[in-house]
C-alpha cells in the first residue's frame, strides 16, 4: 500500500502547488512530476503505518454518502408535494411543444420537470435572475447529446449544425428561445459538469430512479448485481515512471487516472489507462432485463473487491433497497463482514483457488462430521462466523451417537460456503443471471456514448456517468412503456397517493 500512498501524496502536492495544472505544457508537467515524485520518495518513511482512509487511497473520497443526498422516499414526497401544492394542476396542462416531433424526446420532455431539476441543482442564494440559462437547460443539453449525438464532440455539438436556429426541435427540448440567436457554448457545458458536486449528481440520479421505479417497469421479483468496466483516457504515456519495491508509480497528465489490468480481450492489450466504473444494476428476475442505477468512478489500478462495500453504502444512502446482490469472483464477502456492515447478502461464483473444507463431498457438497462419519449432516442455518450443521442420524442409526458432538460449524469462505451456500438451484440461477448486467454497459458505452469519455477530469467524468445513467433510465422508460400514451404514463408516475 506504500506505493499507493506515495502516489496520493504526489497528486496532492501537484494539485496544491499547481492549481492550473491543465494549462501547463507537457514538458513542464514532465519536469514537475519527476521533481515532486523524487522529493516525496526521498522523504518517505516506509516503516510508518498507513493511516490514510481507504477512500482516499482508492480515489473515491469525493464519492462518499452525504447527508444532503435525498433518499428515494423523500424524493417521492418532494415530487408529490410539488404537484400537490401547486395552485394549478400542471399535470393537466398540455405543454405547447409543436416542434417536438421525435417521440422519444417528447416522452422524456413530458417526464422531466424543470422546477424540480432547478431545485436539486441550485445552490444557496440562487435566483433565476442571476443567469441567462438555468441548470435545467444545461442538464437537458447534456441529455440531448447523450440521446441523439453521443458520438460527436462537445465542440461540434455546440454549433449551428445542432443547436442553431434551424434546429427548432433541439432548441425547444433544451429550452433555448426560438427567436433569438442564443446558443450554449461547449465551455459552458464544461463549467456546468465541473461545477456539479457529487451530492447534486447523486440527487439527479435519485430523481431519475424515482421516475423509473414509479413507471412500473420492474416486477416484484428483483435482485441486484455489481460489475465494472473500463473507461479509457486519451493519455497514451505517463509523464514519469519509477519503481518502489517492485511496484510501479506512474504519473499521468490526468493526475487521477492510472494504469489498470483487465480481462483478456481479442485484439486488445491486457492493460488500459484511465478509470474503472463500478456499477450497481437492478435485474428483473422474471424478464431478465437489467438497468443501471448508480456507479463509482475510480482509477483503474485498484482491485474490484475494494469497491463492493462503498458502492452498496452509497446506494443505501440513496434509498435503494437491496436484499441480494450477485457479482463475479472479484467481489467476495469472504469473512461475512460485508453482510454485517450492510445487511445485504452477496452470492458470487466460487473462487477457483479456494479448496473445499475437509469432509465435504465435492459433487453434492454434503457435509459430514469427520473422516469416520458416513451420515450427511443437515444444515441448521447461518451463524455469525459460518454455517451450522447438525447430525441427521435417526435414533439408533449411528453407533457413535453417545460420544459424538453431533455438531459442526463450517466457516464462511469465497468458495462454495459463502453466506448462501452454492449448492442449490436458486443460488446457481442468481450467479447465472449476473451476466445480464453486462447489457447496461453496452447501452451506457455504445448507445449513450460513454465509450468516448470526452472529459478531462475525474469530477467531470463522475458527472458525465450520472447524466449518462439518467439518460439510459429515461430511454428505457420510454422504450418499455411505448404502448402507453406519454401523458397517461406521466399521470401514473406522478399520481399522488391520497
Amino acid at each position: 500500500m506504500h506505493h499507493k500512498n506515495i502516489k496520493l501524496i504526489v497528486k496532492r502536492q501537484l494539485k496544491k502547488d499547481h492549481p492550473h495544472w491543465r494549462r501547463l505544457t507537457k514538458k513542464e508537467k514532465k519536469v514537475l512530476s519527476k521533481q515532486v515524485t523524487q522529493a516525496v520518495i526521498a522523504d518517505y518513511d516506509f516503516k510508518q503505518e498507513i493511516d490514510t482512509p481507504l477512500e482516499e487511497l482508492i480515489g473515491t473520497h469525493n464519492q462518499v454518502p452525504h447527508e444532503d443526498i435525498i433518499p428515494l422516499n423523500k424524493m417521492g414526497e418532494l415530487i408529490d408535494d410539488f404537484y400537490k401544492n401547486a395552485l394549478i394542476d400542471v399535470r393537466k396542462i398540455k405543454r405547447l411543444r409543436p416542434n417536438l416531433t421525435d417521440s422519444k424526446l417528447k416522452f422524456i420532455d413530458s417526464l422531466l420537470d424543470n422546477e424540480i431539476i432547478n431545485r436539486l441543482l441550485a445552490y444557496k442564494g440562487f435566483t433565476p435572475s442571476m443567469r441567462t440559462y438555468m441548470p435545467s437547460d444545461f442538464l437537458r443539453a447534456e441529455l440531448l447529446k447523450a440521446i441523439k449525438y453521443p458520438e460527436i464532440s462537445y465542440r461540434k455539438y455546440c454549433t449551428d449544425e445542432y443547436l442553431g436556429l434551424k434546429r427548432k426541435e433541439n432548441r425547444e427540448f433544451i429550452g433555448l428561445p426560438l427567436h433569438k440567436k442564443e446558443m450554449i457554448d461547449h465551455s459552458q457545458l464544461s463549467q456546468f459538469r465541473n461545477s456539479l458536486t457529487f451530492t447534486q449528481s447523486a440527487n439527479l440520479l435519485v430523481y431519475a430512479i424515482c421516475l423509473f421505479y414509479r413507471s412500473g417497469i420492474l416486477s416484484d421479483k428483483i435482485l441486484h448485481a455489481i460489475d465494472s468496466t473500463e473507461l479509457y483516457n486519451d493519455t497514451a504515456r505517463p509523464l514519469f515512471t519509477t519503481t518502489i519495491k517492485n511496484k510501479k508509480i506512474r504519473i499521468y497528465a490526468d493526475l487521477d487516472c492510472d494504469c489498470g489490468k483487465r480481462r483478456n480481450k481479442r485484439n486488445k492489450s491486457q492493460y488500459f489507462i484511465g478509470y474503472r466504473m463500478h456499477t450497481l444494476t437492478v435485474i428483473d428476475a422474471k424478464t431478465g432485463h437489467s438497468f443501471p442505477l448508480v456507479s463509482l468512478v475510480a482509477p483503474g489500478n485498484h482491485h474490484d473487491s475494494l469497491f463492493l462495500k462503498p458502492l452498496v453504502k452509497l446506494a443505501q444512502a440513496m434509498g435503494i433497497d437491496m436484499k441480494l446482490i450477485t457479482a463475479d469472483e472479484a467481489y467476495h464477502d469472504k469473512d461475512g463482514s460485508f453482510y454485517k456492515d450492510t445487511g445485504v447478502t452477496l452470492v458470487a461464483p466460487p473462487a477457483a483457488k479456494t479448496k473445499l473444507p475437509e469432509n465435504v463431498e465435492p459433487e453434492t457438497y454434503q457435509v459430514t462430521l469427520d473422516d469416520r462419519c458416513e451420515i450427511p449432516m443437515r444444515p441448521i442455518g447461518c451463524m455469525q462466523d459460518g454455517h451450522e450443521y447438525k447430525c441427521n442420524a435417526e435414533p439408533g442409526e449411528c453407533p457413535r451417537s453417545l460420544s459424538c458432538i453431533q455438531h459442526r460449524l463450517v466457516p464462511f469462505d469465497d468458495g462454495v460456503f459463502q453466506r448462501i451456500v452454492v449448492d442449490n438451484e436458486l443460488a446457481r440461477q442468481a450467479i447465472q443471471i449476473r451476466k445480464n448486467c453486462e447489457r447496461p454497459y453496452n447501452l451506457l458505452k455504445h448507445r449513450e456514448g460513454l465509450e468516448q469519455i470526452r472529459v478531462r477530469s475525474q469530477n467531470a467524468l463522475i458527472c458525465k456517468c450520472a447524466i449518462t445513467t439518467m439518460a439510459t433510465l429515461l430511454i428505457e422508460i420510454e422504450r418499455r412503456c411505448n404502448n402507453l400514451k406519454a401523458e397517461n404514463l406521466q399521470r401514473r408516475i406522478f399520481d399522488i397517493a391520497s
